[in-house]
């Protein structure tokens, strides 16, 4: 057996303070375990790769764009073996660094292996027994892929083996409508693949508001064929390629598409299986995930969790706010506790959407909806909007009708992961007043002002709704 001061399972978020906490402790021997390249989801499999490959799909849309400004031009090519390629040597650099960098530290024995408990804060991490009284459990997820029949005898990519294509399919059929299936879908639509996504939800997007939705899947519809409310029944090869049965969730009605490819994006999973932590005396919920206290700690003393381990909010940036937070309760002795009132995220579609804080079904039950506004403002009536030839897109902001406390944002537009970084920020000071950005200056003409105008035209919800119907919007 081999005792450590703290052994840490994952090299995502987890490795975050690794330095600090070892150069505060010059006698620490630390143990790093990972079955995977190192790095973490989001730089081996997650948000970097798809990230890579989704700014090229910008500038292939932004090009398709440009005849409609009267500029003449067109892609003669799109090769997507390069493409996949320079996101390939990009990660590569980053994950070989880690890995020589874990192999060469002196005071960290690095395991690359899976790692599973055979008792209290004690592992077994491939042939060896391994022991500590501080764990960090950064154990991360997986795709999650549901039984259909067929599925498994005709082969299916899922977010971590999408990313070794290396030939673009003429057509794919994307099971599921969430972010990943929207980020994908944009991704091989603009490559040129044929790309049909099948959600079964009655929304597509179901995670955002439900007028974001619904503005979403008419303007992707304009590239990606899109189905909601079906289930998918059965898969089976055809001559002409993948078959795939689906079902109206209401109606029952059948329907079949063909692909060349299918791609599962269904959701994710715990690792807990393969971490056996009842045996570390570590409660996990009803679907896998570690159980945490607002400490990020788990039901075994000194034994804490970081990043989708707890299935919570899956986003990089929350695994690296709860490395902080850990590290604080951990190693400095604090009580910090984790912050998950204002949360974003974006998805990286066309068009793109971001969000941050409440929805208004959140708000209204915590609240009551005669106690609060909604700001809302399209992106076609300002004056940058007008330059883009904008349309539909808009900013929806959730308050506090009495102290214009802002509750909850959501954009739907171009560059909304950057525009809503006017709202975060304020979302984290002490009254969440939407008061600086109303009365501060913003930059005439830019897309900036569709924040200001949105706070300016707040009204009450049932108006809201009123001026959603008139836009279709629900």
């Amino acid at each position: 057996m081999k005792e450590y001061d703290l052994i840490i399972i994952g090299t995502g978020s987890g490795m975050n303070y690794i330095g600090s906490i070892m150069d505060a402790s010059p006698e620490m021997k630390v143990a790093v375990i990972d079955k995977d390249e190192p790095g973490g989801i989001c730089l081996t499999r997650g948000c970097i790769p798809s990230k890579i490959l989704l700014y090229p799909a910008e500038l292939v849309t932004d090009i398709q764009k440009a005849q409609h400004f009267g500029i003449d031009i067109e892609i003669k090519n799109i090769d997507f073996s390069k493409i996949m390629e320079r996101m390939h040597n990009k990660i590569s650099s980053d994950i070989r660094s880690i890995e020589e960098n874990l192999w060469a530290n002196p005071r960290i024995d690095y395991y690359k292996t899976i790692a599973d408990f055979i008792e209290p804060y004690t592992l077994k991490a491939g042939e060896e027994i391994l022991k500590a009284k501080m764990i960090f459990l950064c154990t991360g997820s997986r795709p999650s892929v549901p039984f259909i029949k067929g599925l498994n005898d005709v082969g299916y990519l899922t977010s971590d083996t999408v990313l070794k294509m290396s030939v673009l399919p003429k057509s794919l059929a994307i099971i599921g409508g969430g972010y990943i299936a929207a980020e994908y879908g944009h991704f091989f639509s603009a490559m040129g693949s044929k790309v049909t996504i099948i959600g079964r939800n009655p929304y597509f997007l179901p995670q955002t508001e439900p007028e974001i939705s619904v503005l979403a899947k008419r303007m992707m519809s304009e590239h990606i064929e899109i189905i909601t409310n079906h289930e998918v029944m059965e898969v089976k090869q055809v001559m002409e390629g993948k078959q795939i049965l689906l079902k109206h969730r209401e109606t029952g009605e059948e329907t079949q598409i063909v692909a060349s490819d299918v791609l599962v994006a269904t959701g994710r999973e715990s690792n807990s299986d393969l971490l056996k932590p009842e045996k570390g005396g570590i409660e996990v919920d009803k679907m896998g995930w570690i159980k945490v206290n607002e400490h990020l700690e788990s039901s075994q003393k000194n034994v804490w969790v970081i990043g989708d381990a707890t299935g919570k909010h899956p986003f990089k940036h929350v695994a690296n706010h709860e490395s902080t937070i850990v590290y604080y309760n951990a190693v400095l002795g604090r009580k910090a506790t984790v912050d998950f009132h204002a949360v974003p995220y974006a998805v990286f579609s066309e068009p793109e959407i971001a969000s941050v804080g409440m929805s208004e079904k959140e708000a209204v039950t915590q609240y009551g909806e005669n106690n609060l506004s909604i700001g809302f403002y399209r992106f076609q009536d300002t004056g940058k909007g007008i330059a883009m030839d904008l349309e539909d897109e808009f900013v929806k902001v959730i308050l506090e009708k009495e102290t214009d406390k802002i509750l909850g944002a959501h954009i739907i537009g171009p560059h909304a992961s950057i525009l809503i970084h006017e709202i975060i920020p304020i979302m984290y000071t002490p009254d969440q007043s939407a008061a600086p950005i109303m009365y501060s200056m913003d930059i005439h003409p830019s897309l900036s002002e569709v924040i200001k105008r949105a706070l300016y035209s707040r009204m009450p919800i049932n108006e809201y709704h009123m001026i959603l119907k008139a836009l279709n919007l629900e």
